[in-house]
């Protein structure tokens, strides 16, 4: 027979694990609608019976759309996600998404694709600026960032996903077929996150709902959050009507205002990154003189390069910290992004977008990690909108530079080095965010839940 903590131990590793599964498929959705785009570009480049008669520039103002989406509606999330909670934005956001993937494969013009393009990132904005703060706030420490890279490893999976279903399907089903699976989870996903989705007790606590948070910690077989002030003084948690700041309000103080505009620095360099590659990567590649399949292929790689790099590079920043690692990935995209402009072997290439994705698309995997952990639950929500939000106007210049510079006829190269001047930055800018830690300090083990319980 079972100890209470035993049984409490086996409630809180199923609850991580239905928090983090739920959040990585929103997720690999989110990578799913960043990199479909970029695999049916070609095909309404080159047929203007699709959506009518397309441009580079204007293929780039319509992959922007979408970002700006994601920008207003994760800004929007970091307003009232740290007033209604985690659960509601998420389940919210997958409702929203599916219906805009649905409703875009259905558009009948370039107006009409380009207006649900921006619906759908409303909620694609949605679920990215809430999965980080929800798994931080479940994950035990010690392993935040490993977790954190895993849910975020959902895009570049999604990323992966779409390359190989364009690669497998799009002649069958054509762009609209690829869109309607994006709509999907509607289907599986909602019910999951309805069922098996709790709202965060870190969170209750932060506003006060003290009961509810042990109600929730005992059912869940989480741990009951402790805030480092209240345990000090022996006093309840500060409630949302005694006047402490939460959401927005929190990144304005003097403690987080710096460091706000650095985290968001950084992610504006990740997401100009993981857009711009995702998107013009493969008709770059088709420039240097690879047919259709050679340049998804170098889609997947980027995608998969940056799943497994991310994860690994996830270990280390647990163990040094996801400054020094987010840091060292960014120098390591501009050092792949300048080889690639040389006329290598086949193999090298690939090898080569692996590790721009471990340093594009894995550094903003780690990136959302390094936020997620670094403000307190009052702030967190906000805090990852606010990257995400702000980090989309990166993702929103990263198409539309890679259209005007295939408008304009440069050289291939010179994107290469575009980008790769852009990792640097990113990484300079990293070095200058302040250390800081967490002032939420949760207990290392179940048994102060089993002991509630009891």
């Amino acid at each position: 027979m079972k100890s209470p903590d035993q049984r409490a131990a086996r409630k809180q590793q199923s609850t991580i694990l239905w928090v983090v599964a739920i959040a990585a498929l929103a997720l690999v959705f989110d990578g799913y609608d960043l990199v479909v785009y970029g695999t049916v570009v070609s095909t309404l480049l080159g047929d203007p019976t699709q959506l009518g008669e397309i441009g580079p520039a204007t293929a780039g103002v319509l992959g922007s759309w979408a970002l700006l989406g994601v920008m207003v509606g994760a800004l929007a999330t970091g307003a009232i996600g740290d007033y209604l909670g985690r659960r509601k934005i998420m389940i919210t956001g997958i409702t929203w998404f599916s219906l805009g993937m649905g409703l875009t494969a259905l558009a009948p013009n370039v107006m009409a694709f380009g207006a649900l393009r921006f619906a759908t990132g409303l909620g694609v904005g949605a679920l990215v600026a809430t999965a980080g703060a929800i798994v931080a706030e479940f994950a035990p420490q010690g392993r935040r960032n490993y977790y954190n890279a895993i849910v975020y490893s959902g895009v570049p999976v999604g990323g992966v996903l779409a390359s190989l279903l364009a690669i497998v399907l799009l002649d069958a089903v054509g762009w609209r077929g690829l869109f309607l699976i994006g709509a999907t989870p509607i289907l599986f996903l909602l019910p999951m996150a309805l069922a098996k989705l709790p709202e965060s007790p870190e969170w209750l606590m932060a506003r006060g709902r003290t009961e509810d948070a042990r109600r929730v910690s005992i059912r869940a077989g989480v741990p009951v959050p402790v805030p480092e002030a209240a345990a000090a003084t022996a006093k309840a948690p500060v409630s949302a009507s005694s006047g402490a700041k939460i959401g927005f309000r929190a990144l304005a103080t003097r403690k987080y205002a710096l460091p706000t505009i650095l985290l968001g620095l950084m992610s504006f360099a990740g997401l100009m990154l993981t857009y711009g590659l995702n998107t013009w990567l493969p008709q770059i590649m088709s420039q240097f003189g690879y047919g259709k399949s050679y340049s998804l292929a170098f889609l997947l790689v980027l995608n998969a390069g940056a799943v497994f790099g991310g994860l690994v590079a996830s270990l280390g920043a647990d163990r040094i910290g996801a400054k020094r690692v987010v840091a060292t990935t960014f120098f390591l995209a501009a050092v792949a992004m300048a080889l690639l402009t040389m006329q290598l072997p086949l193999g090298i290439l690939l090898g080569l977008v692996a590790v721009a994705g471990v340093g594009t698309i894995g550094t903003q995997v780690l990136i959302y990690g390094f936020v997620s952990n670094y403000y307190n639950s009052a702030a967190r929500g906000a805090g990852v909108a606010w990257c995400a939000g702000f980090g989309r106007l990166g993702g929103i210049f990263g198409p539309l530079i890679g259209g005007l510079l295939m408008a304009a006829g440069v050289q291939n190269h010179i994107a290469f080095y575009v980008f790769a001047a852009v990792a640097i930055v990113g990484a300079l800018v990293t070095a200058f965010v302040p250390l800081h830690h967490s002032e939420t300090k949760l207990p290392a083990a179940p048994a102060a839940v089993a002991a509630a319980s009891r």
